[in-house]
């Protein structure tokens, strides 16, 4: 085997939590994502309570993340072949070719969500959006590294999770309801973003309001 073939390969660890999402599937789709669920699993998968300790040490929610991401990689490999042209497609083709992972496993997805709404699950649920909409950014091409690298993943990260659960609930063809429920709410995001554009214009001239509160709180700085 060559050394570009073995860094390709997936490690022994991540090969064994593949084949635990692989065989956990079409059970959560009807029994949930459960511990009896990842016992069963491990079973179909021929791996050993010790292997699944090792590897998935947070149980079932390891097993879910893991489906998750792989999610997002391969939602990020169609995002990249397939660019849209104007910034509100690039977002809308990200979010509906990431959801477009879980066709044909909409029950397993929804069991998934409604696991990671547990308490012991919501932190982990927060992160793997976070995570998914950092890809989809990522994926069109943004470049942000100030504020708006993260006001651009907190307010995409509140849109995938609100249009999911549409979709999950979505029998119109083709999810129609869907891809109006999302283009409204990009429409939204545009909107707020001409504006806070025409707020900067506006005030870029304007004095440091913060560093004038700062000599009024602690004294003018002296002159050097």
């Amino acid at each position: 085997m060559t050394a570009k073939a073995q860094n390709s390969a997936p490690s022994r660890a991540q090969a064994a939590r593949d084949a635990l999402v692989d065989a956990a599937l079409p059970n959560a789709a009807f029994d949930g994502w459960s511990e009896a669920t990842l016992a069963q699993a491990a079973r179909d998968a021929g791996l050993s309570e010790g292997e699944v300790q090792l590897y998935c040490p947070a149980g079932i929610l390891d097993v879910i993340e893991t489906w998750t991401r792989r999610c997002d990689a391969q939602a990020r490999a169609e995002i990249e072949a397939n660019p849209a042209n104007r910034i509100r497609d690039k977002v809308s083709q990200g979010v509906l070719l990431r959801l477009a992972q879980y066709e044909g496993e909409e029950e397993a997805a929804a069991r998934a969500r409604a696991r990671l709404l547990l308490p012991d699950g919501i932190d982990r649920g927060a992160r793997l959006v976070w995570a998914t909409s950092h890809m989809i950014w990522s994926a069109i091409g943004d470049t942000s590294t100030d504020g708006n690298f993260y006001s651009k993943r907190a307010i995409l990260s509140g849109v995938y999770a609100s249009t999911f659960a549409i979709w999950l609930e979505d029998d119109s063809e083709d999810r129609a309801k869907t891809a109006e429920f999302l283009g409204r709410r990009i429409d939204n995001i545009m909107q707020f973003e001409k504006a806070k554009g025409q707020v900067r214009k506006l005030t870029k001239n304007l004095p440091d309001l913060t560093a004038m509160m700062g000599d009024l709180r602690y004294g003018m700085r002296r002159a050097k």
